[in-house]
């Protein structure tokens, strides 16, 4: 198996049959001198000799081969064991329709709350370079989005694919719960959490809140929780039957006291972020504590392939250079 690390950096490949055509045209003015001007027209469009296209194509090859190793092209088949240090944490998410609410901001612009919880989780995920960490996206059921992992690439790939609407709405928090502790259960550490983030009430879902929390408890983990979104009313955008987009407030009901249980029981604590800045604070909080240090395996399955193309690079531009010395 072969990926690139940044393969943006391959569209660039089509700019050589550019370079190729336009490149080919050039060649050797004519040595000669004809009186009649119809001849140079027809010289001009001679297309360089056969040492000339050679070496066009070295050169086309040599930038192909940087371009390539620009894209740091990884190959699956190392494997190595190293010693690490973390916890596993299961981040679960609210992307019921009441997400949509603008009452967060984000880079100074107002934005709902589930674009302002994904940037601030991924800021979160990305401090945690050594912990194990799974996505589960609730609303009406909850949705593995990404099992307990150590790619963190592709975790924060998968956060940011979320989007309100992908799940019959609802509010599942005990089934959210639930689904986060068989994911981490089956998992050999010494400590687990979950972070659920919500921004309603438990509406929807076989599970109680409670009842997912004592279960949560038998397998000692913490459920922290969160509470997001203003006090009172907030801004939400809705469409009128002309098709406008427009924003109506209408009242926001989080159930702080059930929340508040949920982590006591399992022995965390419940957090409310009526802002960005206090959200940022929460997980900033949570990122300070509960670390531990273990011994883990992580298994790297990609070789690094760039050095051997800018190596076979530098020999084709060696060859082109010595070429050209050797022919008149």
């Amino acid at each position: 198996m072969m990926r690139f690390v940044h393969p943006e950096f391959l569209w660039l490949l089509l700019l050589l049959p550019l370079l190729a055509f336009f490149r080919g045209k050039q060649g050797p003015g004519p040595a000669l001198i004809f009186s009649s001007t119809a001849l140079i027209g027809q010289l001009s469009s001679v297309r360089k000799n056969y040492r000339g296209k050679i070496a066009l194509f070295l050169r086309l090859l040599t930038l192909a081969l940087i371009i390539c190793a620009l894209a740091r092209p990884q190959l699956g088949n190392t494997t190595r064991e190293i010693k690490s240090s973390g916890i596993d944490i299961l981040l679960a998410v609210d992307v019921s329709g009441s997400m949509q609410a603008m009452d967060f901001t984000l880079n100074g612009k107002r934005t709902n709350r589930l674009e302002v919880v994904k940037d601030v989780m991924a800021k979160f995920i990305s401090q945690r370079p050594n912990d194990s960490i799974g996505l589960v996206a609730f609303a009406g059921r909850p949705y593995v989005v990404c099992p307990p992992t150590l790619d963190h690439n592709w975790l924060t790939l998968r956060l940011h694919s979320l989007s309100i609407g992908m799940i019959e709405d609802g509010t599942a928090i005990g089934s959210a719960i639930g689904t986060g502790v068989n994911r981490l259960r089956e998992k050999k550490s010494p400590s687990q959490i979950i972070i659920l983030l919500t921004d309603g009430i438990n509406n929807a879902g076989k599970v109680p809140p409670l009842i997912a929390a004592e279960a949560a408890k038998s397998f000692k983990v913490k459920v922290y929780t969160i509470g997001a979104g203003t006090r009172g009313e907030a801004p939400i955008p809705i469409t009128d039957a002309f098709g406008r987009r427009q924003l109506v407030r209408a009242r926001v009901d989080i159930d702080d006291k059930t929340l508040s249980k949920v982590a006591q029981i399992t022995g965390a604590r419940y957090f409310r972020a009526t802002d960005t800045e206090s959200l940022e604070k929460v997980y900033a909080e949570i990122n300070s504590m509960e670390t531990t240090s273990r011994s883990m395996k992580k298994f790297e399955n990609y070789q690094e392939l760039f050095p051997f193309l800018i190596m076979f690079s530098l020999i084709l531009l060696c060859f082109e250079i010595s070429n050209k010395r050797r022919l008149p």
